[in-house]
């Protein structure tokens, strides 16, 4: 009796008068309901009214509408009309509504729409109501503009031209954000195409400032241009188009999924007065932006949903949803519901996958539904426009007579006059293995299990990524396996999987498989599971992709040895090096007596660096009876510089001893350095001085050298410089010679720039400090050892020190310091 129905009488099937039950009910509620969703918008926009006008929240307006309804003995949704009504005939701002009300009167549109609501209401929001009368009008001609708006570009043009005067707004810019993360330009006002077509969608990145404000549900203030282009993106060019923006959160029931910016061409803060006006602007357009009432009504004055659009939108979610059109009968009654469109992973129990379900109704794919509280959730969504978020409900059905129970969280939305229906499955089976294989993606991992009863292997699929296997072949058997095994591997896992089927051992094996796209490394780990005899009869375990791992192994090995190779390399020429330097250059462990002077030599190498510097000094007694006193400091480290030294060391000598004047000297050593084949890197500094005794006159160059130090009596002074670059810098460069006569008494300091040099220190500091202690330590009666001691001062030196004491003996005067000894 297929064709025929039983009557919902005595004689009816169960099932059919639970079904005649559910739709009697059904009819009482959706009358009510019916009369519920007719004062549903209405009430909304009265609330926003309010709002505005009284400075209130959206609990606080609902309040005062039931109050005054039930003062003048209303309903409801005559006091709503009556409310919006004020709205539509109060006078334009700028006119009677910019001054303060007058005395009462006997009625009329002039007086505020919340005059009769003060004396009730008192408390947190008074300030609020008794701010600037114009603010006020302000936002009530926003709110009555927002009445009419549709879409977010008449939003913000409202914005833009309700705003403009009052808190200098040039243009308005509004951002919802997607499910994906990203933003999406909902509306615009004062912003040209090409613009708004750049910054149209935005993708979830960090420092956008709508983001920011929706994420953090704070309001941005950006008034300085150059500060917030450091932190955020800044949209438009230049940056002084708008030097002062407002990024504020739209507030809705939940968080907020849409943010209005407010740009100006005035730049400066924004006055307290001005950020008041623009959060009360943004909270008004919560209706509008922020609540599904508004889009629903405009969706259903264009006719209702595109489905193809809806379909677009459905093919980018990741999880399942579909678009329910509902099926009423000749009363109005829902009967069913019919699938328009469908996201890719919406599957019903039969396995219809996507766009299979289109055109399908929700009876054919889930028929015990009706009744169900489900059920009973989309008609509320439908009729009210809530949305419908139920309890966690488990769903039986047969399928090939098998029985199959799933746990679904189902979510529905109005669309018009459609449902959108999303649901999560809470199976916890299947969220383990979600979880399960979302773990082997990210370890590499993949599981393997082997029955030796039945001789039996199982392979995750993860396994046969590892493998490059195909997954219709099936796992690969223990004989096939040593096909793919490196040779030199084969024998350690062959005996580690040896003892654990015949042992029990538990295994952690690494081998090598050889695949169509190259050798990978790969990690084995299994323990087995016995029987009461303790005889193994199932493996668990899992293979783990460790190649990259091991790449990375191999490189950091390769980089030491390759560093131990330098290192060792290094220290040999660190050792020839040193070995150079002390036999180029010996340093006395006494003073030098030479032409009647007494000279204090000293040599410290850096406490840093694996390298021998090119510091270097001469002392030596010329052949006409005067001295020559040399103290140079070659760039670099290692043998190259002290090649270099030894160079200009010797060449410098052998030029003086044969009577060439220093200029001469200075001009051959830079020609020297810069035909070297060292190349242009080779460069040096040097200060060179010849002192004759007879006349006390000593003569002296530089070459881009620091000054030497002059200690006379109670008073040191650099000497004035004469000219002269560095060597090895260029062809062109000249040198001049100064010259000066010592007294008895007189200390004069040549030295490097590791005597006064620090880090991130102006170099006058260091010359300024080389001076004062020097003074100290000969008041203390220390000008014996004068260079060491200043040498040894300098512990923690970054760089070589080289310093020669030139000091002309005053018998009586040393004799009278030794004695006083001062502390």
């Amino acid at each position: 009796m297929k064709g025929d129905a039983a009557p919902a009488g005595d004689g009816a099937a169960p099932e059919v008068l639970a079904l005649a039950k559910v739709v009697a009910r059904l009819r009482s509620e959706v009358a009510d309901l019916e009369g519920v969703a007719a004062t549903t918008a209405v009430v909304e926009r009265a609330k926003g009214v309010l709002m505005a006008q009284a400075g209130v929240s959206a609990d606080a307006a609902y309040e005062m509408l039931l109050d005054r309804a039930g003062e003048w003995g209303h309903t409801l949704l005559e006091e709503c009309w009556v409310t919006l009504g004020r709205v539509s005939s109060r006078p334009p701002p700028g006119t009677a509504q910019l001054s303060p009300p007058g005395p009462a009167s006997t009625g009329g549109p002039a007086e505020p729409a919340d005059a009769a609501f003060r004396p009730r209401h008192t408390g947190r929001h008074a300030g609020r109501r008794d701010g600037d009368a114009a603010r006020r009008g302000l936002l009530a001609r926003l709110a009555a503009g927002l009445a009419t708006a549709h879409g977010g570009d008449d939003i913000a043009e409202l914005l833009r031209a309700v705003l403009g005067g009052a808190a200098g707004v040039d243009a308005v810019m509004i951002y919802t954000l997607t499910s994906a993360g990203s933003l999406e330009l909902t509306g615009r006002a004062g912003i040209d195409e090409t613009l708004a077509e750049q910054w149209r969608h935005i993708p979830p990145l960090s420092g956008v400032a709508a983001h920011e404000a929706i994420a953090g549900r704070r309001t941005l203030w950006l008034e300085d241009p150059e500060e917030d282009a450091r932190r955020y993106l800044l949209i438009g060019a230049p940056l002084n188009r708008w030097p002062s923006r407002a990024w504020l959160p739209v507030p809705g029931d939940g968080p907020p999924r849409t943010a209005i910016g407010f740009l100006r061409a005035q730049p400066g803060p924004f006055a307290a007065e001005t950020r008041a006006l623009l959060r009360r602007a943004a909270r008004l357009c919560a209706g509008p932006l922020g609540t599904p009432e508004r889009s629903r009504d405009a969706e259903e004055a264009r006719g209702g949903a595109d489905v193809t659009s809806v379909q677009r939108i459905l093919d980018a979610l990741a999880g399942p949803a579909i678009l329910l059109t509902p099926l009423r009968s000749e009363a109005g009654e829902v009967e069913d519901y019919r699938i328009d469109a469908a996201a890719p992973e919406s599957v019903d129990v039969a396995g219809r996958r996507g766009k299979e379900l289109v055109g399908r109704r929700i009876l054919e794919t889930y028929p015990t539904v009706v009744g169900s509280p489900l059920w009973d959730g989309y008609l509320e969504a439908l009729a009210t426009g809530t949305t419908y978020e139920g309890e966690p409900f488990t769903y039986e059905e047969v399928v090939a007579g098998v029985p199959r129970r799933s746990v679904y969280s189902v979510r529905a939305s109005r669309l018009g006059d459609r449902l959108v229906v999303a649901w999560v499955r809470d199976d916890r089976s299947e969220r383990e293995v979600r979880r399960l294989a979302d773990m082997q993606r990210l370890g590499n991992l993949g599981w393997v299990a082997w029955n030796l009863a039945t001789d039996t292997i199982t392979w995750s699929e993860q396994v046969y990524a590892m493998f490059h296997r195909d997954p219709r072949e099936g796992p690969m058997t223990l004989e096939e396996l040593p096909r793919h095994l490196h040779p030199d591997d084969l024998p350690k896992l062959a005996a580690a999987v040896q003892r654990l089927v015949s042992e029990g051992e538990n295994i952690d094996q690494p081998f090598r498989i050889t695949t169509a796209h190259g050798v990978r490394h790969l990690r084995f780990v299994a323990e087995a599971q016995t029987d009461a005899d303790g005889t193994p009869v199932e493996v668990h375990g899992f293979f783990q992709d460790i190649t990259a791992q091991r790449g990375t192994e191999l490189a950091l090995r390769e980089s030491e040895r390759a560093v131990l190779l330098q290192r060792g390399m290094l220290q040999a020429e660190r050792a020839l090096a040193a070995r150079l330097q002390d036999t180029l250059l010996p340093i006395p462990e006494q003073s030098l007596e030479l032409a009647g002077l007494c000279i204090d030599v000293a040599y410290v190498p850096a406490d840093s660096g694996v390298n021998v510097g090119g510091d270097w000094y001469s002392a030596i007694e010329l052949p006409d009876g005067s001295a020559l006193f040399v103290v140079g400091d070659v760039a670099g480290h290692g043998l190259a510089a002290v090649g270099a030294m030894a160079q200009l060391r010797f060449t410098a000598k052998g030029m003086t001893v044969t009577g060439s004047p220093l200029p001469e000297v200075l001009n051959r050593l830079n020609t020297l350095l810069l035909h070297t084949a060292s190349g242009p890197s080779a460069t040096a500094t040097m200060v060179m001085a010849r002192y004759q005794p007879l006349e006390r006159r000593l003569t002296w160059v530089r070459a881009g050298h620091l000054p030497p130090l002059l200690i006379r009596g109670e008073q040191a002074d650099f000497l004035a410089q004469p000219q002269g670059s560095l060597l090895g810098a260029t062809f062109d460069s000249s040198y001049g010679q100064e010259a000066i006569d010592l007294v008895p008494g007189d200390h004069l300091l040549l030295y490097t720039d590791g005597l006064v040099e620090e880090p991130g220190e102006d170099i006058e500091v260091g010359l300024d400090r080389l001076a004062a202690t020097t003074l100290r330590l000969l008041r203390q009666g220390r000008g014996e050892t004068l260079a060491r001691t200043l040498a040894a001062l300098r512990t923690g030196n970054r760089d070589d020190i080289c310093v020669l004491d030139i000091h002309v003996p005053d018998a009586e005067a040393d004799h009278r310091a030794a004695a006083a000894g001062e502390p």
